[in-house]
């Protein structure tokens, strides 16, 4: 079986140095129990780094030729950086897992990956055994992230990122999903194919720091809900139905409390009601116009990463 590491980088000059050593301590011992062949390859993708990460990878594939290095022109951001390592090296390995630089995501559930893939699986999810390292904070917002993604009918696989190991055959029919809005979270499972899980224990990032804070995060979710579904747009819909009915309601209310004698003036209620329903179309025009940027950029066909350099054996 011939294996590719995928690994994204950005500013990862802190860990590249111990991540490529317990990566070829991992690669040689699997080598070494024949379950991966000797022209395997670790694969870094340096997504536009501003410090020495580029410079450190040339230097990796100098010394030792296990080791690739994938330079995109400019920052493209992880998602397009990891679908960059992929689709380039799909036509060369048998199969290819994705993983993070800072190897929070347990490197011995390679081993339980390749076994999978023996079997026959096409894709093989890592996911997380549990979140019990997590802070309060972080744990609470994954757990929601994960609920609301559901909610919103996106297909995602509860407490797996993007650490997976996908066939030839899968990365081939991934290559088919031409959209430039990517969310590979939910797009990875619509490609099919018999698909299983592994799980495993996360640890702390050893070195450098956390390229997710709060606010990309949250920008991530977004573009996963409104890259892999239209629920938003329909509740806009459901929420403009319910307000129309309620304001037949309140102009019945109004004729009867007139046939009544009763005209008080009501100027608090009708300024809440302007504001109510001028912050329910400011509401719908901003998610509406989410989705019209989003048609705008597919129509423009731009590529999503183009590739510098490219650092092989030849």
């Amino acid at each position: 079986m011939k294996l590719y590491l995928v690994i994204p980088c950005y500013n990862e000059e802190a860990v590249l140095p111990e991540t490529s050593k317990r990566l070829r301590e991992k690669y040689d011992a699997l080598m070494g129990a024949g379950k991966i062949g000797a022209d395997s390859k670790i694969v870094f993708v340096n997504d536009g780094s501003k410090d020495r990460t580029w410079e450190m990878i040339c230097e990796l594939h100098r010394a030792n030729p296990v080791f690739r290095g994938i330079c995109l022109s400019r920052n493209k951001g992880h998602q397009n950086a990891l679908m960059a390592g992929l689709m380039t090296v799909k036509d060369e390995c048998d199969a290819a897992i994705s993983l993070d630089a800072d190897l929070q995501d347990d490197i011995n559930a390679i081993d339980a990956m390749v076994d999978k893939y023996t079997e026959g699986y096409e894709v093989v999810y890592g996911v997380r055994s549990s979140r019990k390292k997590d802070t309060f904070f972080k744990r609470t917002t994954a757990q929601g992230f994960y609920k609301l993604m559901k909610g919103m009918g996106v297909e995602t696989v509860y407490n797996h990122a993007d650490y997976r190991l996908m066939s030839r055959r899968a990365l081939e029919a991934l290559s088919e999903f031409d959209e430039v809005n990517l969310f590979l979270r939910g797009i990875v499972p619509l490609v099919g194919f018999k698909s299983t899980e592994v799980t495993y224990e996360r640890g702390e990032r050893f070195a450098g720091e956390s390229k997710y804070p709060l606010k990309k995060m949250i920008a991530f979710a977004m573009e996963g809900i409104t890259s892999m579904s239209i629920k938003p747009i329909r509740m806009i819909a459901t929420l403009g139905m319910l307000v129309f009915l309620a304001s037949i309601g309140v102009l019945i209310y109004s004729i009867v409390r007139k046939i009544m004698g009763d005209t008080v003036e009501g100027w608090a209620f009708l300024a809440v009601s302007i504001w109510a329903l001028g912050g329910v179309q400011l509401l719908a025009i901003g998610v509406i116009g989410e989705y019209i940027g989003k048609i705008y950029m597919e129509t423009k066909h731009r590529p999503k990463y183009i590739v510098s350099e490219y650092l092989t054996d030849d």
